[in-house]
């Protein structure tokens, strides 16, 4: 089992275990994988939830750019739900599964068709 598949199996187990929701492992590979060497990097693979500048590049770099929605003020409340689905108080909230809850809640798994 390589690196990615090691993390993927992280993330399913954060995803179960601390969001409460049963993976699609189909979409979280390929949600991982769009992720791409970020997921590597300890400082690059978390979103740190608590900097508006980092919410404000998970808005603009993913949710507009990468599942191409429209900015408005829902795009902030989906980021805030999720990170509360993930726990404010988890230390390390992982990109990969806060964008698979993301592209869950706008039922946008096609653009990973």
């Amino acid at each position: 089992m390589g690196k990615r598949d090691e993390l993927i199996e992280k993330y399913a187990d954060d995803l179960k275990n601390k969001c409460g929701i049963t993976p699609d492992m189909d979409l979280l590979t390929k949600v991982t994988i769009g992720c791409g060497p970020a997921i590597y990097n300890a400082d690059a693979s978390t979103v740190a939830s608590s900097q508006p500048a980092e919410l404000e590049t998970v808005k603009n770099n993913f949710l507009i750019k990468k599942l191409g929605l429209k900015d408005s003020p829902e795009l902030d409340g989906a980021i805030s739900s999720v990170l509360d689905t993930y726990g404010k108080s988890e230390r390390n909230k992982y990109r990969a599964v806060v964008y698979y809850m993301l592209t869950k809640h706008f039922k946008k798994e096609a653009v990973y068709g």
